[in-house]
């Protein structure tokens, strides 16, 4: 498995140039790596000095780097869906559709990306995969999907078998299962489709909370407006669980007015790219392996206290609301919900209160 980084900033604030940067450092220390671009247009090429395309190329010794094609995706993850369905149909009905004909829906950009990413990671070809998107909100969606497709799915899947629906046509079920389906589904006949389908996004949500295995750098200019952006990403990062491990500045130091701005994270202010080439750039980056291990973790859980701990930098407790449903708890925190799956220990007792202490939103429960 591959130890995935990718950069979040403010647009213009130099993302691209540090992802590129990072992978070059890194696979000129003899680790091998992938470089994923979201951006389709010729400008990641021109940066890079070679023709990029949804093929990944070894563009020096032991780098590899691709623009993702979200139509190359689609194709490719619709002949897996029809052929998932001949696993499961007698009799497919999505055989006559190619992927060729569908058009990109909103949303699906993050989703094919995401698979793609998983899929190149599970290959075992890469040491790191450095991960650029074309948006920073758009990247951090995509590294949530996971736990949002689980909650949906275990949700939904536990509503529906409670349902009075179900009740009245579960006698029925089973022969029209054996009837029109090619496997036999005895007692749960869900739990085939969504066993795997939730063991898939568990893997996800495990590897996007580990920052040995995905780690995120802000990016930021000394401008007013890209440290806010920044700050306001990180309590963004830390929602979806995603572990930030520095702060780069581009072309600058944050001065005395932002120094204690991104407190506890480390900063580094980054020289400016020169014709010379990468060298100066490569130099000043950190070491992300060094990082990921002093790094704050985004969950603390304190059974013994009875306290779980949620990293929410850059948000105070008026931005934040809670909710309770069953074993989880809800955090919305700006424009984000979090829905917090609760250690068996502590489901089933209530949230007795609230508050922050040293970034952290500090959860206590009965």
């Amino acid at each position: 498995m591959a130890q995935i980084l990718t950069f979040l900033g403010k647009g213009g604030c130099g993302s691209t140039t540090y992802a590129i940067a990072t992978a070059k450092q890194l696979a000129a220390q003899g680790r091998r790596v992938l470089l994923m671009i979201q951006d389709v247009t010729p400008a990641p090429g021109l940066v890079l000095g070679a023709a990029l395309g949804p093929v990944r190329q070894e563009i020096e010794p032991q780098l590899w780097a691709l623009q993702v094609h979200t139509t190359d995706l689609l194709e490719h993850s619709w002949d897996s869906l029809k052929a998932l369905e001949g696993r499961y149909l007698r009799t497919p009905f999505l055989k006559d559709i190619y992927g060729q004909e569908l058009a990109i829906l909103p949303g699906m950009d993050e989703a094919l990306a995401l698979n793609a990413l998983r899929e190149y990671d599970a290959s075992g070809d890469y040491d790191v995969i450095v991960y650029d998107g074309n948006q920073a909100m758009a990247t951090l969606r995509m590294f949530g999907l996971p736990e949002v497709l689980d909650w949906y799915v275990r949700r939904f899947r536990g509503v529906f078998q409670q349902s009075d629906l179900v009740r009245t046509v579960s006698p029925l079920l089973q022969p029209i299962a054996a009837t029109v389906l090619a496997v036999d589904w005895s007692g749960d006949l869900l739990e085939q489709p969504t066993g795997e389908v939730r063991s898939l996004l568990q893997l996800g949500r495990d590897a996007v909370s580990d920052p040995q295995r995905v780690l995120a750098f802000l990016v930021t200019t000394p401008a007013a407006a890209a440290i806010a952006t920044a700050r306001y990403l990180w309590g963004s990062a830390q929602q979806i669980g995603l572990t930030v491990a520095g702060v780069l500045v581009h072309q600058g130091a944050l001065g005395l007015e932002y120094e204690q701005a991104f407190a506890p994270l480390p900063h580094f202010s980054m020289p400016e790219q020169t014709e010379a080439g990468w060298g100066a750039l490569m130099a000043n980056l950190p070491d992300p392996q060094h990082l990921a291990q002093t790094a704050n973790r985004a969950t603390v859980v304190d059974l013994g206290g009875r306290v779980v701990k949620l990293f929410l930098p850059s948000f105070d407790k008026s931005q934040v609301k809670l909710t309770q449903s069953g074993p989880e708890v809800t955090v919305q925190a700006g424009n984000q919900r979090r829905n917090l799956a609760l250690p068996s220990e502590l489901q089933g007792k209530s949230v007795t209160g609230a508050r922050f202490q040293d970034q952290y939103l500090v959860i206590s429960f009965a």
